[in-house]
């Protein structure tokens, strides 16, 4: 489904005239479709009913409030790369256990922060950052959900600034080191693994 389409000449989202919006509240703006969204959502859903799954959001696309909270009233997760993403997500209504924390900057007190509130795990960018997670962990008393994300050395043919699954990108554990690095976590005191992650592009 698609809610952008011409009435009478004029361009509507859903049943709502642009022309008068713009007139309205001025241009440039940006103008949405909740009709739109929630139908790919549930497309997305349903075609995934067969298996156990969540589908996480991912935050940096686009963190307008409203956006989110959409989601979250449809029970979506929420893929997350700071602090501050997670924080939008807990104003719109989003279940912390059902979000995933990526990204390769993570601080420590965001890592606190989440391990607080209990999110549904931390996307592991490397060996060190494991480390520093259980590290953060003990300091808590408490047990962190790791997936550990696996670079795959898979050249998807994409402009090369945006490519992020090939070996010579600096993104993920080495396929051939990655077994090792699972095994190690699977011993860590403080760290409990729940999956493997891997992007392969922008």
């Amino acid at each position: 489904m698609h809610s952008f389409h011409y009435c009478d000449g004029q361009l509507h989202c859903e049943d709502v005239d642009l022309a008068r919006v713009a007139q309205e509240f001025g241009t440039p703006l940006y103008i949405y479709s909740a009709g739109t969204i929630l139908d790919h959502y549930r497309r997305l859903d349903a075609a995934l009913t067969p298996l156990d799954h969540l589908i996480c959001y991912a935050v940096k696309a686009n963190s307008n409030r409203a956006i989110l909270s959409l989601f979250a009233k449809e029970g979506a997760g929420f893929d997350i790369v700071s602090g501050g993403e997670l924080f939008r997500v807990l104003a719109a209504g989003g279940d912390p256990a059902e979000c995933t924390f990526a990204g390769v900057g993570k601080s420590r007190e965001e890592i606190e922060h989440a391990l607080t509130r209990r999110i549904y795990s931390f996307n592991v960018e490397s060996e060190a950052e494991l480390d520093y997670i259980d590290q953060i962990a003990a300091s808590k008393d408490a047990r962190a959900p790791v997936a550990l994300r696996v670079n795959p050395d898979v050249d998807v043919a994409t402009h090369e600034y945006i490519s992020t699954g090939k070996s010579e990108n600096k993104f993920g554990i080495a396929l051939d080191h990655a077994a090792a690095v699972y095994e190690r976590a699977s011993k860590m005191r403080n760290i409990d693994i729940v999956g493997v992650q891997m992007h392969i592009g922008s």
